[in-house]
């Protein structure tokens, strides 16, 4: 059952920004990604209070998300990627973005404990995920 509210055009918007984000980490960074994006869609607090769809989380700006700033992310989803959009519109987590709200690719450097008013939940290859505490944000720790 969707966590999210998402019919096909959504599935395949957020598709795209999973591979555009984070196609050369694998299936797992693709996840991740999507994990943090459907996070952003229930949190409703924070950068991201009245973001309630996949296109006003996708297209936010300020605060968004690079990658819809590259020819890459507007190439058609493919079924791959589309099949994982499913998995975390349908409430599949993974560590470390099992509640982040951001992250980031901090090049060669390592993840920093806090970023903002983040607090790192862990790095998978080139990016670092970053979580609200429950007293900013506790929609986005909400049951299922």
């Amino acid at each position: 059952m969707a966590v999210i509210k998402a019919n096909i055009n959504d599935l395949k918007l957020l598709a795209r920004l999973m591979r555009a984000e984070a196609e050369s980490e694998g299936k797992l960074g693709m996840l991740l990604v999507g994990n943090v994006g459907v996070n952003r869609v229930r949190a409703n607090c924070l950068d991201f209070k009245g973001i309630r769809t996949v296109p006003q989380m996708v297209f936010q700006s300020p605060g968004g998300f690079e990658a819809v700033q590259k020819s890459y992310f507007y190439q058609r989803a493919r079924t791959l990627e589309i099949q994982l959009a499913r998995k975390v519109v349908n409430g599949e987590k993974y560590h470390p973005a099992t509640f982040a709200l951001w992250f980031f690719n901090p090049g060669r450097e390592s993840c920093p404990s806090r970023w903002y008013i983040a607090w790192n939940t862990g790095r998978y290859k080139s990016h670092c995920f970053y979580a609200p505490t429950y007293s900013d944000c506790p929609s986005v720790y909400g049951t299922f």
